[in-house]
């Protein structure tokens, strides 16, 4: 398992995806990924196709590190898809980055995989007695797989049955035969949208990706269904039936999405206001100011000043050109990226008691140096509240949190986390609160409760994550 350089979940990846022949698609998905940067900073790929033929280029690094103007006019053709990663499952290494290409009976075929899938480690030992030789240790691989091997007749058909057989979380950008495919899994776990550019479609991960375009948003991919984009327009089936307990990922929400996207009907800002409101109803505290962590505690921490009418002042200054901490190997080293990435406006905090909102808590050792840097800094009291319920359990759906026994509050109880992280109280936001905030849309909230809607394997989530390649 990976060490990671700050304590917040990460997303595993972002996709995009474009048919418009007489459009330039490779930089208009280089755009669009640089609007998803925040989903994956790992990796970054873009694969063209001329309807038979696809280029693909991908390396490691941020989007802007990976393409050149010189290597994105090279890529020619009138469809395009794009993917930015954050590994969960498959380790950091060139061969797991997307898309995916490979040759197949009926030509070539690339794809780009944001999710998890809970039967993996069954799916590829399945597959590799029938012969199938795997380049990467990622699960995205067996999918392309799948679909190459039930290629009968019709594409489509080949993806239908391919996700009779996948469990877990996906949402899928596939481009062969000329054509340009959307995927979403049938509990629509992670968001995936349809946009229009002049008499072009395309696809994304989040809505703020269209907006960067100048594309207008057309529809969500609904859980379970197969969006086809070709040369006659788009055409939507139902793949599999959208299952009862389809629920998205509330943490897409609570911290993982742009504020400026648009999910299954929801917009991220105005959610993270309710939540910051919700909490105001739960736990009004009399103090001077509220700060926010920036940024991720920014808006929710907006919403509770304002139904409170307290001072929102901006306690801790962020340093916009950190690079990224994660790759940072050691606790100390963690502790010091804090540091660099934020400092305190000891103006503002000296002689003040304050309410301190960030969206969550995993380890919780930034949040004890944080309130650690807020009492250096002058404060009288330090508030912890959190927009979220505590994180008891681990994802297996595309969300990288930490495995169970590092995540503090399945070790501690409320008390036991206020007394680590040094605040002089300590609240985080009900289920019931979240679910006000979110509208009472369906969301999965496993990684609170334990209640997980796909099955998941018996002992960690170390017993899927593949072995690195040689």
């Amino acid at each position: 398992m990976r060490q990671h350089g700050d304590e917040k979940p990460k997303e595993e990846c972002g996709v995009f995806g474009i048919y418009a022949p007489d459009q330039p698609v490779a930089r208009l998905t280089y755009f669009g990924l640089y609007a998803l940067q925040h989903r994956g900073q790992e990796s970054a790929g873009i694969a063209v196709s001329d309807g038979c033929n696809i280029e693909v280029h991908k390396g490691m690094g941020l989007v802007s590190e990976v393409f050149s103007n010189r290597i994105i006019e090279h890529l020619q053709g009138k469809m395009a898809i794009g993917h930015v990663r954050y590994s969960t499952t498959g380790s950091s290494l060139l061969a797991n980055a997307q898309p995916l290409v490979v040759y197949y009976q009926k030509g070539m075929m690339a794809l780009g995989h944001n999710g998890n899938l809970t039967n993996a480690v069954e799916l590829r030992e399945e597959l590799g007695k029938d012969g199938a030789v795997f380049q990467t240790t990622v699960d995205s691989e067996v999918i392309i797989n799948l679909i190459a091997r039930y290629r009968r007749g019709e594409l489509e058909d080949a993806i239908t049955k391919t996700m009779i057989d996948l469990k877990g979380a996906y949402c899928l950008v596939i481009m062969a035969e000329g054509k340009l495919f959307g995927v979403r899994d049938p509990h629509g776990f992670h968001p995936l949208c349809v946009g229009k550019l002049g008499d072009s479609y395309c696809l994304a991960s989040e809505t703020c990706a269209l907006d960067t375009i100048g594309a207008e948003f057309v529809r969500d991919v609904e859980p379970g269904e197969i969006v086809t984009i070709d040369k006659d327009g788009l055409h939507v089936r139902q793949g599999l039936p959208k299952a009862r307990d389809s629920a998205i990922c509330a943490f897409e929400y609570i911290y993982l999405a742009r504020p400026d996207s648009t999910l299954d009907g929801l917009n991220v800002l105005e959610s993270r206001r309710r939540m910051g409101e919700e909490l105001a109803e739960e736990f009004p505290l009399d103090v001077d100011l509220v700060i926010p962590v920036p940024d991720s505690g920014m808006t929710a921490a907006l919403g509770y000043a304002q139904k409170l009418d307290l001072p929102f002042e901006q306690g801790f200054l962020k340093n916009r050109y950190v690079g990224r901490t994660f790759i940072q190997p050691t606790q100390e080293m963690r502790e010091v990226s804090v540091r660099i990435k934020l400092n305190t406006n000891k103006s503002v905090l000296a002689g003040k008691r304050v309410v301190m909102i960030d969206d969550s808590i995993v380890r919780g050792t930034t949040s004890s140096k944080l309130v650690e840097m807020v009492r250096k800094a002058g404060a009288t009291e330090v508030h912890m509240l959190i927009s979220s319920p505590p994180i008891c359990y681990p994802c297996y759906y595309g969300i990288d949190t930490a495995q169970r026994e590092k995540l503090i509050a399945n070790q501690l109880d409320l008390e036991g986390i206020r007394r680590f992280i040094g605040a002089d109280s300590l609240h985080y936001l009900s289920e019931e609160g979240l679910m006000r905030a979110l509208g009472r849309k369906p969301s999965c909230l496993a990684c609170f409760n334990g209640n997980y809607p796909v099955e998941i394997p018996d002992d960690t989530f170390s017993k899927y994550e593949f072995e690195a390649l040689p």
